[in-house]
């Protein structure tokens, strides 16, 4: 055997072994190094470059070198008019070249890697799904050798391996990177929550204890204006309950504590509490159930927070005269309970949208009902945790109705978020 069919062999063998471990689970530097040493393996150089294409910019940039080079050289630009790399990148075409004392002028233009260093160089495209996404080089072949066929067939099929193992593991590590910064701001909004709402509840406090104690004591002509006051900071209290209700999704605080429910007595007790405003509102509240006491195993507090919410809506956004009506059944597995009222309505390319955190139907700056649309939101999370579903249907200008099942008991709820998954 010759030795130079010895070398073929050894560089196949070195090429085949890169191949199998490019698609090992590496983070992206050590990938890159891996690269441009076994480019420099397989073309016998002196040292070799990967070179990424940067879109906004209209140029190259040094993504790897040699760990010796990695100070001066990572993250230099290159010209694409002015350098070997360039003319690669734009013909899409492998490319050698050999320093001589006649170069052709076209050739020599080409200086930025002449005035790097570079004696010989040997550059092939990196190109992933059809599109060429930057070049590798290998530089000043050893024994002042020049670069050949072979070499350039080596580099090629290395090249073309490594496009997908670096592009793939870019995609993964901005994915983790973007991920990463969602959990930030999502900590950051969770913060943000907390301390807002823990810190506005003292001066709340302060203001409802003295409107209480200027009632008392207010003239006729002053009481209007305390009531005002009042009414005001009640609704504020309700924004800052709201956001309590967040605050205690996002840190984990509402957790299902299984426990035996009437749904019957709850239902009751709830609707109960909305008695004032649906009469102040001239709103006909009822509660219908075709069985006379329904139980499950749930968090009473949980269920309790989903029909406020839905009730409240409800009356909301019922016109004076309206109605609204709360009703149960137990179906195989679950009881499902709904809200019904006839009111405004929900338009139908906003249906999809109403569960969603802080989102509202009515336009910011004309909507005549306050809230900061978290009560649908904060309904459909307690249900799902307790493995149930909510749903509404609705017609603008006719009422709306929101429906919600609740399994029995744990077994069933796991049962069903198998179903409702799949």
């Amino acid at each position: 055997m010759t030795e130079q069919h010895t070398d073929y062999t050894r560089r196949l063998e070195r090429l085949l072994e890169v191949c199998r471990n490019l698609t090992a689970d590496l983070e992206l530097e050590p990938l890159l190094q891996a690269i441009i040493e076994v480019a420099s393996d397989l073309t016998n150089s002196e040292r070799s470059l990967l070179l990424i294409y940067e879109k906004n910019e209209n140029n190259l940039y040094v993504e790897a070198a040699p760990f010796y080079l990695l100070e001066s050289f990572k993250g230099m630009t290159i010209p694409l008019e002015r350098s070997i790399a360039g003319y690669v990148y734009q013909t899409q075409k492998p490319f050698i070249f050999r320093k001589t004392d006649k170069m052709d002028a076209s050739l020599s233009a080409l200086d930025w890697e002449l005035s790097n260093g570079a004696l010989t160089a040997l550059a092939v495209p990196l190109v992933y799904h059809s599109e060429v996404v930057g070049v590798i080089e290998a530089w000043n072949k050893a024994h002042d050798g020049a670069y050949n066929e072979q070499d350039m067939l080596f580099l090629e099929t290395l090249a073309s391996q490594s496009a997908n193992a670096f592009q793939n593991r870019r995609l993964i590590q901005n994915s983790e990177k973007a991920y990463q910064e969602v959990i930030e701001l999502d900590r950051m909004k969770s913060d943000f929550i907390a301390i807002s709402s823990h810190e506005l509840r003292t001066p709340l406090g302060l203001i409802m204890g003295h409107t209480s104690f200027l009632a008392e004591s207010a003239t006729e002509a002053q009481k209007e204006d305390v009531e005002i006051v009042s009414h005001n900071a009640a609704r504020l209290k309700e924004l800052i309950e709201e956001l309590g209700d967040l605050d205690a999704l996002a840190g984990g605080l509402s957790d299902i504590k299984r426990e035996t429910v009437s749904i019957s007595l709850l239902i009751q007790q709830v609707v109960s509490s909305f008695n004032e405003m649906a009469l102040s509102k001239r709103i006909h509240l009822s509660v219908e159930s075709k069985q006379p006491a329904l139980s499950l195993e749930g968090d009473s507090e949980k269920i309790a927070m989903v029909l406020h919410n839905l009730i409240k809506n409800a009356l909301t956004f019922s016109n004076p005269g309206g109605v609204v009506m709360v009703t149960s059944e137990q179906l195989p597995g679950f009881i499902k309970i709904a809200v019904l009222d006839n009111g405004i309505g929900i338009p139908v390319n906003e249906q999809e949208n109403i569960f969603k955190r802080f989102y509202q139907v009515e336009k910011h700056m004309t909507r005549r009902h306050g809230g900061l649309g978290l009560g649908l939101s904060i309904a459909k999370d307690m249900v799902e945790k307790h493995g149930g579903r909510i749903w509404v249907e609705s017609v603008e200008g006719k009422g709306s109705r929101f429906s919600f099942l609740l399994p029995l008991n744990a077994a069933q709820a796991n049962a069903a978020e198998r179903v409702f998954l799949s």
